[in-house]
């Protein structure tokens, strides 16, 4: 069997669609010469065990896969840990990765160097969105205002900010009980958020 370019995409949430990524790299994959085989995920950028992830790192170690192209590394993953771990295994299968929006080649050395530049990034822009979330909670919660807490029978409304606030919580590996808390949200409220998100 021949080898194959893998195309590699990743959203979030459900909420989020993967169209943002695609016409750049349906447009890259046109002028390729090798077969294309695509790869495509919903889930948190800040842990590697994702489904198609998990094929693509198989189709790696098992010599299918010549090339890994995707449109910005932070949709291959958004810790600095993950990133490097899975360029090592690129460059041990001795397999080039493309990203067109970093506009990175891993099979130079100064490629190299930007792409680990390039994953510290992307876990430091995951950290500083938390931190904005959190300051942005404090300062409210200072100002008087809260969210959720319901009466017997009535159900919480859940708004966006509630979802972008668990999504982000998660992604720092928060525990449901402490999400819950910081939200005044019930625990049961905040399973129905995430059952959303997966």
């Amino acid at each position: 069997m021949g080898k194959q370019i893998a195309i590699y995409t990743r959203v979030s949430s459900k909420t989020q669609d993967h169209a943002s990524q695609l016409a750049d790299l349906q447009s890259w994959a046109a002028n390729q010469k090798m077969p294309v085989v695509w790869y495509e995920d919903t889930a948190t950028g800040t842990n590697m065990n994702r489904p198609d992830m998990e094929r693509l790192q198989r189709d790696l170690m098992s010599g299918k896969i010549s090339t890994v192209a995707c449109w910005r590394l932070d949709r291959l993953g958004r810790t600095a840990k993950g990133l490097v771990s899975f360029f090592d295994e690129l460059i041990k299968c001795k397999v080039n990765l493309v990203s067109l929006k970093d506009g990175l080649d891993l099979s130079t050395p100064a490629g190299r160097l930007m792409a680990n530049v390039l994953a510290s990034v992307a876990a430091f822009e995951t950290e500083a969105r938390h931190e904005r979330q959190m300051a942005g909670i404090m300062a409210a919660k200072m100002k008087g205002k809260t969210w959720g807490g319901s009466v017997k029978g009535r159900l919480t409304k859940v708004t966006e900010e509630h979802v972008s606030i668990v999504r982000s919580m998660l992604e720092q590996g928060k525990k449901i009980t402490q999400i819950a808390k910081t939200l005044s949200l019930s625990r049961p409220t905040v399973y129905k958020i995430i059952n959303e998100l997966i």
